[in-house]
């Protein structure tokens, strides 16, 4: 049973055995939740032509969990007061699991969807948690190490999710890229409770704050709806897009007005007032939008364009992971001894030139020019998430941590949704501009065109409507190299504007920070 704030005392560091399993089980639980919100995205086609759905329809499995999700991350800090946060994220990992295995069992799409909203809103605390957990199971000098840890989990499971996904679908079926979950799920709870029971952390019963959690929902999932469906939609054209725009508006304003003016507020929104935590929330949320936005992008066109199987493109993906895992608990061990700002600097410096040597691809790339810069990016994603996370953490007093790490979590999460949708709306638009443009270089009077179709004609014996629809398919692959270039471009110069907000946050040392954030966590 939890203690009260009062007569509550912070449990010692985990030591031997119990801090390698406390850490498996934490990670094996993150894994499991962060894989779940990619892992879906290969097998949309599937699932829709099992469940005899279009393929629109087919991607609210993505955008349901992705909005249930947003949802549920905020509300992490009250919820852990009222319950506690050991039980709180073994009861979240329980949940889960029995939302995988409903969503594996459902017959039609509107029952999958179901099991995908419960499975959404119970992941939301699971990530924010596991942070303070894995904080307070360490000593305070190792804080950093421990936050590294969670970083290897966090990025290696997005980027694993859809070669994973790509596999499971193709060699077994659908069902089972959620049944997976069940046996890791159950492992990772089991030994949680066992290791972690002892060390729960008080619990205060505070008052529903019923308006202000309406208001959360309302526009949360407005907004979260109008992000997925606005390019199939032609955004503001479409009149539901514009009402859930309006609607998503309104109720965030009404929604910062009231949780600024209540008592006891839902979402703690007074921690953006904290320096420390404003700086390193929007640079770690615009970065994560930016990466993740570009994540999204380039399987996407590796298939398209480039003729990629969904399990090819996923594994020229996967690189990504190699130099983060291997740097990550490095720059943990190393980072007291630092200015962590120095290091989150360095970090969008190297994504800055990554996405540069990104925006000077062709149609004629060969794969190992495609997994060049993502086997470069582990570096920068070893720098960014750790440093970041202790910033923003740092100063904050023991009952404020869960709040702090489940809004950070919740803007930066939120932060990728947006990415993604800006990300592919822009690409979509600068490769109608560049095909537009290449169009007006190919008259009839044009050498080269003449030139082209006189080969296809009379070396290849084409007719001239096979020629022009191949001269065509050309064109759009064309617009969309160079469309995809201008973004990757784009997302190398945003990495370099955004490098000031790591500056808002005040000089502190690495191991001050550290063992604040680690104290608290207790």
């Amino acid at each position: 049973m939890a203690s009260s704030p009062q007569n509550y005392t912070p449990p010692p560091p985990l030591q031997g055995a119990q801090l390698v399993l406390g850490t498996l089980s934490v990670s094996l639980a993150v894994f499991m939740n962060v894989l779940d919100s990619s892992i879906a995205n290969v097998a949309i086609p599937t699932i829709s032509g099992n469940l005899g759905v279009s393929i629109d329809e087919g991607t609210w499995v993505i955008t349901s969990f992705a909005a249930a999700n947003a949802i549920s991350i905020p509300l992490t800090g009250w919820l852990t007061q009222r319950i506690g946060q050991v039980r709180l994220f073994v009861g979240s990992i329980l949940l889960f699991v029995l939302a995988s295995w409903l969503c594996g069992l459902a017959p039609t799409l509107p029952i999958l969807l179901a099991a995908r909203v419960l499975q959404g809103l119970v992941a939301g605390p699971m990530v924010p948690l596991s942070q303070s957990l894995l904080l307070g199971a360490y000593p305070k000098s190792k804080a950093s190490f421990a936050l590294a840890l969670w970083g290897m989990t966090a990025v290696v499971a997005p980027v694993a999710g859809p070669a994973l996904g790509g596999w499971i679908t193709d060699a077994y079926k659908w069902p089972w890229i959620f049944y997976i979950n069940i046996p890791v799920g159950i492992i990772a709870a089991g030994i949680t409770m066992a290791i972690y029971r002892p060390r729960e952390s008080p619990i205060r019963k505070l008052p529903i704050d019923t308006v202000g959690l309406l208001l959360l929902v309302t526009w949360v999932a407005a907004f979260q709806i109008m992000l997925d469906k606005g390019k199939d939609l032609d955004w503001f054209a479409s009149p539901l897009i514009l009402s859930l725009g309006l609607v998503a508006l309104v109720a965030f304003i009404y929604f910062v007005i009231w949780e600024l003016n209540t008592d006891h507020p839902v979402v703690d929104l007074r921690l953006f007032g904290r320096r420390n935590f404003f700086g390193g929330t929007l640079a770690i949320s615009i970065g994560y939008g930016v990466f993740f936005g570009n994540l999204v992008l380039l399987p996407q066109w590796l298939q398209q364009y480039l003729g990629y199987r969904s399990i090819d493109s996923g594994l020229s993906t996967a690189p990504i992971g190699i130099f983060a895992v291997m740097l990550m608990p490095l720059i943990g061990k190393f980072l007291p001894r630092m200015d962590a700002r120095k290091v989150a600097t360095a970090s969008f410096i190297l994504f800055a030139m990554v996405f540069f040597m990104r925006s000077r691809y062709t149609l004629e790339v060969d794969q190992w020019t495609v997994i060049l810069p993502t086997l470069l990016q582990g570096i920068p994603t070893a720098m960014f998430f750790v440093p970041l996370t202790v910033l923003l953490l740092s100063g904050l007093p023991p009952e404020r941590i869960p709040a702090a790490a489940g809004l950070s979590s919740f803007v930066r999460v939120f932060c990728g949704a947006i990415g993604t949708s800006v990300a592919t709306t822009a690409w979509n638009n600068r490769t109608i501009v560049h095909h537009a443009q290449l169009t007006e270089h190919a008259t009839p009077y044009s050498p080269a065109l003449q030139q082209m179709y006189s080969t296809l004609q009379n070396t290849f014996g084409m007719s001239q409507g096979q020629a022009t629809g191949l001269i065509e398919r050309n064109l759009n692959a064309q617009a969309a190299m160079i469309g995809i270039n201008d973004i990757f471009w784009i997302s190398a110069v945003i990495f370099l504007l955004i490098i000031p907000f790591i500056w808002i946050i005040k000089p502190v040392k690495a191991t001050a920070a550290c063992a604040e954030a680690a104290a608290a966590a207790h």
